[in-house]
């Protein structure tokens, strides 16, 4: 649907917000890098790798694909901030395993299960009813 504002408002107002948004994406990537050496630094100065530390690093990778995937196709599938959240969970329960209590820790992967299941909620309904592309146009758009 397009939009009703005046073009002289809606124009320089989409080209600020792209540009903030590719400085948003440049420091989320740089940030996220800067992170993962911070990681790999303190698993060689430790000389030890440990599981959370692995989900961490996995953390990150599904970070950068999220900001390469908005770079490449302009949107972020739903289903890589619900990887990254079943990633924190599972680093969370690893990390705090002996401080947590049972209860909490069934509450958490309760969580995470919702998560994958929503996932795959997400995957056969995509593929059942796919969006509407020009590679795949499914519906023909009318104006009715």
């Amino acid at each position: 649907m397009p939009s009703h504002l005046p073009k002289a408002f809606s124009k320089p107002f989409l080209k600020i917000f792209h540009i903030l948004e590719a400085i948003l994406l440049v420091g989320i990537t740089l940030s996220t890098v800067v992170a993962m050496f911070n990681e790999f630094m303190h698993v060689i100065v430790e000389r030890k790798i440990l599981l959370t530390d692995i989900l961490l690093m996995f953390i990150y990778l599904e970070i950068l694909a999220m900001v390469q995937q908005f770079v490449a196709n302009g949107k972020i599938p739903v289903r890589y901030p619900i990887y990254i959240a079943i990633m924190a969970i599972a680093s969370y329960i690893t990390l705090g395993m002996k401080e947590l209590d049972g209860p909490f820790i069934i509450w958490l992967s309760l969580a995470a299960f919702v998560l994958a299941a929503a996932t795959v909620l997400i995957r056969v309904g995509h593929h059942y009813w796919p969006y509407d592309t020009p590679e795949n146009p499914r519906l023909k758009q009318t104006d009715d």
